[in-house]
């Protein structure tokens, strides 16, 4: 089973526990975008794991959300799950994923919202739904 581990806020874990809260949202950054997505060249089929990855020139990019079975949710813990200490006296919960979707997040223009770097990184979320 491929399973992700977030932290999460207190407030939201006993939402998810209760039922009433379906959805867990997370911005996609060019820091952390291997853990959520990959790349996919639409014309050759090729996948790129980072966005740095993609040749200059390939055109169509297509931006697929990466496959997880569960996420493992731990409330309370905002510096990363890399840094929780005892991640196994904290409460947790393993909840199903039953599908993902990604947003592109658009300015008052519609048009699609970049990070200021050099790599052009489009402004992502994805929405894991439970």
């Amino acid at each position: 089973m491929k399973t992700l581990t977030l932290s999460i806020k207190q407030t939201f874990f006993d939402q998810i526990l209760a039922g009433t809260k379906t959805v867990v949202t997370r911005e996609i950054k060019p820091s952390n975008a291997t853990r959520y997505v990959y790349f996919v060249d639409s014309a050759t089929n090729t996948q790129y794991k980072s966005w740095k990855d993609i040749p200059d020139g390939v055109g169509d990019i297509v931006i697929e959300p990466v496959s997880y079975d569960a996420l493992k949710l731990i409330p309370g813990a905002n510096k990363g799950t890399h840094q929780i200490n005892h991640e196994e006296t904290r409460p947790s919960c393993l909840v199903e994923v039953k599908g993902a979707e990604i947003f592109f997040l658009m300015d008052e223009n519609n048009d699609k919202i970049f990070y200021d770097d050099d790599l052009e990184f489009p402004a992502m979320v994805i929405d894991y739904y439970l």
